[in-house]
Formats: structure tokens, C-alpha cells, sequence
């Protein structure tokens, strides 16, 4: 019955029919407290099931804003108790004792002190949540693990686009797969769905914006690209409010650590079965004194035990927020120094527009992280010599000092519970000081950082001295350079391959296609032109097949070989300084279909960049989803020339005007940068069969082919293992790196023998 009346409620808050929607997902009840996320949730998916699209949207929409609204409260509510007497971390026992305390009445002290401040700080957050969101406080309102993967994940946009599109709203439709997609960039359907939202012309470009993201990304990204083009005025306002969007985001994430469903997932870990949280438990606990019962004292002890256990918690979560806060949706990993980072920028801002006591005090704030830094401390001189006097009280910025002394504070208790109360915790900053680093963990830290993550990768050979050694090296000969091309970043090279490998490879390509090993398009058909047909193949499905037998390994092997010798030159040409990292290879082969040739006037591929979504029109190129917005360069290694039309061409902004032709040969590389300043395109096909691998390479070290790996394990010889056991025998002190858990490659085969779906690639 409680549900039928909410949706009844949230039914009779949806606009009339014809009424326009207000823009982007607005709260629909702002005044209204926040109902239960879980509850909501569940009822617009039994909506979206049912075909009631108008009910599952309102239902899906207020889950969101309950779920924003309890972050708010908690953000709010933590600010609140960090301010309370008695509620801040009593400071890290000394390392040398009197000597009257030893190490464990120092210890025990210390946590009688944390246990203290535990139940000031739950008592407090406890009164400030019923305040906000009425009785029973956050924990009414707490989800499971599962529930909060979900939104995390943003699975609630997946089902709202779809919604919208039933309803005919195009536009919201169009931004909720946006919304969606940032976050999940390999998800293939909504890959799709883009695609089409993009093709129908009631859809509006603005549509396609993201409403999940933190703000301090856009203020960020806008603010290093108005800065690049020394616009430095323009570029300060939106730098300082990244910088402070980027404070109060962690501020968000720090007060996420403290509520219900932290100690919720505390408890479905250790396969606790409490219905409240810890603050809920101790808060609750009335502690004697001196004249208290055995048991209560046992209760007591118990509880302090507990308190430990959880800040040591709280502080790890709190700590992770660096990174969370650095790193972008539907990325793995964070921006690395985001802060130091940032602070350069602003502080080479402000000395191009004058400010250069603003300068100086962003020089000093990177100071603090690293005090020892040498291009600083330059920089720093440099702005006082241009300022003459000393300017008294000019110093780093408040909110950086008590960013770090807070920081500092936090890792010296958890450096501390790891010395002495067997606690784990992981740095994420290499700017912490060695002093704040107990003298018994350091080595042990020291060698945990020099390990690599992976074993098995391509090889990153040193950059030579000049491209032409590469090429020289390599028997390769320069054929056209971006010049005589009429763009930039583009070059022709020739000789990457003898007729004998492209023989291989073009054999490899024809055995894979008759084992059935389309690369995913679920068709014969091209996706990008009716009168074609579209083959692809990946090293790791290249590797599978001829592990299977299928194809033979000697083609697998020289696929492998051929990737790493095309990002060796590319690397080489543009980017000697920077290593570049395999992002995607796939072996590609489009056929012409007999009888469907004549009065053709489409492409073999329409006119495209590589990692920005083109817009002809206005000659713009987008570096958002769904482009593969993290790829650098690109590489076209071709094999044949028996065909008819084909050729490669690059093109204006516009589209239309072509600026240089490149016609396939064997062994052929056409090599570019992947943005906006190169479109290109595929004439079409008309007669034959055109093969060639297309490669694609990242700056990023976390977009790198992992596939690349698997398939250079999956084709070792026999005789190789057995070396590397040997060599494993005679260095015992050999420790190598366990793969990452976020890194597993998948299994050759899964458990019912066939082989895994390769991914597909637009």
C-alpha cells in the first residue's frame, strides 16, 4: 500500500501531457524530505519492466535526488561534528615513552581517546541527520553494497534514456545516454545509442551534456585549454573555481566515509548481520565509570576495539578521496599530482596577467607538497626578484596549509595503527615526507613502490637520438611528410613489411574469416556502408584461434611482432620523448559486394577524427564520448593493393575539401595524430578486397592494449616456459608483481569452452 501511494504521489507530480520538461533532470520535489534510494529505485524498474514509461522515469528521477539529497546532509552534517569540541583525533602516541608507559599503555590510552571522540562525533552526526532527514536519520535512507555499485556505475541514466525515448522526450533521452556513457565508455549498446541520437536531426548538439559529473572537471578542462591559448585571464576564474570545486568535492567524499552505508559495507564484509551501523551501536551504549558492571566493562572494551577498527576505516576512505576525486568518470585511474598539478597552472596564470603576489603564493602552496623542488624554488626567486621588497604576510594559501596538515595528520594515525595495530594502508600520494613514515615501514614501502604492477607488457625500447635512426634501423624509407601532405602531423613510410609477411598476414586474415571470427558486428555487412562487407580481427582473437588450431600460429606471431614495430616508428616520429602505449590493433578487411556497385555514392568510411566527434558544420571537433577520446595517434599499416578505389584522404574541418590521397601498397604505413586536425576517410570499395591493420596508440599508460599482453602469453613457445621456470630457479630473489585485480585479463576460454566475444570498435 506504501508503495502504490508514492506512486501515486510521484505520478501526479509529473507535468500534463504536451507540457515542455524542464531541462535535464530537475528535482521534482525540492521541498520534500528524501525518501528511502533503494525502495524508489526498485519500483521504477518493476515500472520500466511493466512499459509504464512515464512512472518509471519519476520514480528513477526522484531516486536520484534522494540519493543527492542524503549526500548533501552528510556533507553538511560532517562539516557540522568535525567543528565539535571533543570530536577531533587525539594525536599519535610518541614514539619513545616515559618512563612510567610503556608501548602498550600509550596505546591503550590512545584508543581510549579515539573511542571518546568516536562517540562525541556519532552522537552529533546521529542528532544532525534526524535534523535533515527526519527520524531514523541517514540510516533510513542507507543501501546496500550492490544498490550503490549501481549508482555508481550510473545504471539509473541507462534506464531513464530509454524511458525518454518511449516518451518521445529525444533531448533528455539524448542527455541521459550521454550522462550514462561518460561513465561506462565500452558499453557497446549505448555506443550505439549515441550514434543514432547524433544522426536524428530533432535532436539538439547541447543535449548531449553530462549531469552527473563533478563541476570541478568542466571548470578544469575549460580553464588548461583557455590557458593554452595564452588567454590567461579568461583561464584564471575557471582554474580558482576548479580548485576550490575540487576542495569541496573531497570535502563530499570525506562525509561519505562516516555514514551508515560505510559501516554497512564494514559489516557485509566481515558477514556481520547488524541492522545499524557502528555509529548507531556505540552511540546507543550507555559507558560506566568506575563502579560499572564486568560485562558493561567487557561491552566497554569491546566497543573501544571496535571505535579503533573504524576510524582506522574512516581515515583509509578519507584518504582514498585524492584519488577518487582525481580521477575522471569511466576512467581507471586518477590524474596523477592533481593538486601540485593545478597549482602550477594557476600560479603560471596569475604571472601572466601581473598578479604576481598571487603567483608566489600558488609557488609557496606547491612548496608544501614538495619543498625540495627545484624548478619551484626558481620560479619562487624569480617572482621576488620582479617584486623587489618583501611583501610581509605573504605566504602559501590557507585552504592548501590546512588541506595538508590535515592530510599529514590522518596518515601519521594510519601509518601509526599499521606499526602497531597490524592495519593496511596505501598511500596515495608521492608527496608525502619520509618524517611522517614510521623508520620501521619505510623500506618495506621503498620496495612495494619499485614494483611493477605487471610483468608481461610490450616493451618500452629508449627513444634514439632521431627519428631517421629508427627508420634506418627499421629498412623503412619516408615517402611523404606532413608538408607534402598539406596538414600536420601526418607522414607516409614505406617498407614496414615484405611481400612475404604481407602474404602471412593477408592468409591469417582469410583463415580467421572462414573460422568464423568476425570481430563482433553480428553481420556480413559493413556498419559503415551497405555495399560492403567488414571483417576484423584482434592480436588476442588472432592468438585464440591459433592456440585453438584454427589459424596458423606463424601468422599470429608475426601480427604481434608487426604491432609493436609500427608504435616503435610511430613513437620514434612524433613523440620521441613521451613513450606512446598500444591502445587497440585489429586486423581489418573490407570486400566489396558483387552487384551492388553500380550508381554507388557513399564511402567505405565516412570522414571521421580519431578521438573528438567532428562537427562539419562549425569545423569543431569534440574530445567527448562516444570518440575514444584518450587516443593519440593513429597508424594504417596496409598489405595489399588488388583492389579497386580505397584510398585513404584527409580532409578540411569542413568535411569536404580534400587536402591529400594515400593509395594502399604493401607495407605501407600512413601514421597521424588522432584529433581534430586530421579527418580523414575510406573511398569506397568497388571491386576487390582491401586489408590492412589499424593501429591505434595512447600517451595513457592505464588505456594500453591489455589484450596485447594475454596474446604474447598465450603464444609462447613451450621451449620459452621452460626458460623462464629456469631462470625463475636461479634467481629465488625474483619477486614478481602480481597482476592488478582491476587488470585480469580475461580467459582464453570461459567454463563452457567457447571462445569470449572480442569487443568491437566503431
Amino acid at each position: 500500500m506504501l508503495r502504490l501511494l508514492r506512486l501515486l504521489l510521484l505520478l501526479l507530480l509529473l507535468p500534463p501531457p504536451g507540457s515542455p520538461e524542464p531541462p535535464g533532470l530537475a528535482p521534482l520535489s525540492p521541498a520534500a524530505p528524501p525518501q528511502a534510494p533503494d525502495l524508489l529505485y526498485a519500483d521504477g524498474l518493476r515500472a520500466y519492466a511493466a512499459g509504464a514509461w512515464a512512472p518509471a522515469v519519476a520514480l528513477l528521477r526522484e531516486a536520484l535526488r534522494s540519493r543527492a539529497a542524503l549526500g548533501r546532509a552528510r556533507r553538511d552534517c560532517g562539516a557540522l561534528c568535525a567543528a565539535e569540541p571533543g570530536a577531533a583525533l587525539p594525536a599519535v602516541p610518541l614514539d619513545a615513552p616515559g618512563r612510567d608507559s610503556g608501548p602498550g599503555r600509550a596505546q591503550g590510552a590512545w584508543e581510549r581517546l579515539l573511542l571518546r571522540a568516536a562517540l562525541r562525533r556519532a552522537e552529533c552526526l546521529t542528532q544532525c541527520g534526524a535534523r535533515r532527514l527526519g527520524p531514523g536519520g541517514a540510516a533510513r535512507l542507507r543501501v546496500g553494497s550492490a544498490l550503490r555499485d549501481a549508482f555508481r556505475r550510473r545504471e539509473p541514466y541507462n534506464y531513464l534514456q530509454r524511458a525518454y525515448y518511449q516518451l518521445k522526450k529525444l533531448d533528455l533521452a539524448a542527455a541521459a545516454a550521454h550522462t550514462f556513457f561518460v561513465a561506462n565508455p565500452t558499453h557497446l549498446q549505448m555506443r550505439e545509442d549515441m550514434a543514432k541520437y547524433r544522426r536524428m536531426s530533432r535532436v539538439r548538439p547541447q543535449s548531449f551534456r553530462d549531469l552527473e559529473t563533478p563541476p570541478h572537471w568542466a571548470a578544469y578542462d575549460e580553464g588548461l585549454e583557455l590557458l593554452g591559448r595564452q588567454e590567461a585571464g579568461l583561464a584564471l576564474p575557471r582554474l580558482e573555481e576548479a580548485l576550490q570545486e575540487i576542495l569541496a568535492q573531497m570535502e563530499s567524499c570525506r562525509a561519505g566515509c562516516e555514514g551508515p552505508e560505510e559501516q554497512q559495507s564494514e559489516e557485509e564484509e566481515e558477514g556481520a548481520g547488524s541492522q545499524g551501523g557502528l555509529y548507531e551501536i556505540i552511540a546507543g551504549k550507555e559507558l560506566g565509570g568506575s563502579g560499572c558492571h564486568r560485562e558493561e566493562r567487557h561491552k566497554l572494551n569491546g566497543s573501544r576495539v571496535l571505535s579503533a577498527g573504524h576510524w582506522i576505516r574512516v581515515l583509509q576512505c578519507r584518504q582514498r578521496c585524492v584519488g577518487d576525486t582525481a580521477t575522471r568518470p569511466g576512467r581507471s585511474f586518477p590524474v596523477p599530482d592533481f593538486l601540485p598539478s593545478l597549482l602550477r597552472q594557476l600560479h603560471k596564470a596569475h604571472a601572466q596577467v601581473g598578479n604576481l603576489s598571487q603567483a608566489m603564493e600558488n609557488v609557496l602552496s606547491v612548496l608544501l607538497f614538495y619543498p625540495e623542488d627545484e624548478t619551484a624554488k626558481k620560479v619562487l626567486n624569480e617572482y621576488q626578484t620582479q617584486l623587489g621588497e618583501p611583501r610581509p604576510g605573504l605566504g602559501p594559501r590557507e585552504d592548501i596549509q590546512r588541506f595538508i596538515l590535515r592530510s599529514l595528520g590522518e596518515k601519521r594515525h594510519l601509518y601509526y595503527a599499521m606499526e602497531h595495530l597490524g592495519a593496511s594502508f596505501k598511500d596515495p600520494d608521492p608527496w608525502t615526507p619520509a618524517a611522517v613514515i614510521p623508520e620501521a615501514l619505510r623500506e618495506k614501502l621503498r620496495e612495494d613502490q619499485e614494483k611493477r604492477p605487471w610483468d608481461h607488457e610490450p616493451p618500452q625500447p629508449k627513444p634514439l637520438t632521431h627519428w631517421k635512426d629508427v627508420l634506418l634501423l627499421e629498412g623503412v624509407t619516408l615517402t611523404h611528410d606532413a608538408r607534402q601532405l598539406n596538414g600536420s602531423e601526418r607522414v607516409v613510410l614505406d617498407g614496414l613489411l615484405t611481400p612475404a609477411e604481407c602474404g602471412v598476414l593477408l592468409q591469417l586474415a582469410k583463415d580467421a574469416t572462414e573460422a568464423g571470427a568476425r570481430s563482433g558486428y553480428r553481420g556480413r555487412r559493413s556498419p559503415h556502408s551497405p555495399h560492403e562487407r567488414f571483417e576484423g580481427l584482434t592480436v588476442l582473437k588472432a592468438a585464440q584461434l591459433a592456440h585453438a588450431g584454427a589459424v596458423g600460429s606463424q601468422g599470429a606471431k608475426l601480427l604481434l611482432e608487426v604491432s609493436e614495430r609500427v608504435r616503435t616508428l610511430t613513437q620514434a616520429y612524433f613523440s620521441p620523448e613521451r613513450p606512446l602505449h598500444l591502445s587497440f590493433t585489429q586486423l581489418v578487411c573490407r570486400s566489396a559486394i558483387e552487384g551492388e556497385q553500380d550508381q554507388r555514392m557513399d564511402l567505405s568510411h565516412p570522414v571521421h577524427a580519431d578521438n573528438c566527434v567532428l562537427d562539419p558544420d562549425t569545423g569543431e571537433c569534440w574530445r567527448e564520448p562516444p570518440a575514444y577520446t584518450y587516443r593519440d595517434y593513429s597508424g594504417l599499416l596496409y598489405l595489399n593493393d588488388d583492389f579497386h578505389g580505397g584510398d585513404l584522404f584527409f580532409t578540411e574541418p569542413n568535411a569536404l575539401t580534400v587536402t591529400a590521397q594515400v593509395r594502399p601498397r604493401c607495407g605501407r604505413l600512413v601514421a597521424f595524430s588522432s584529433g581534430g586536425e586530421n579527418p580523414h576517410g575510406v573511398w569506397a570499395v568497388t571491386r576487390g578486397r582491401r586489408c590492412a591493420l589499424a593501429l591505434w596508440h595512447t600517451w595513457a599508460p592505464e588505456h594500453r592494449e591489455q589484450e596485447w599482453a594475454e596474446a604474447k602469453e598465450l603464444l609462447k613457445e613451450p621451449e620459452e616456459e621452460e626458460e623462464e621456470e629456469e631462470e625463475e630457479e636461479e634467481m629465488p630473489s625474483r619477486d614478481p608483481s602480481p597482476e592488478p585485480p582491476s587488470r585480469r585479463l580475461q580467459r582464453v576460454q570461459d567454463k563452457t569452452g567457447k571462445l569470449p566475444r572480442v569487443r568491437e570498435e566503431l
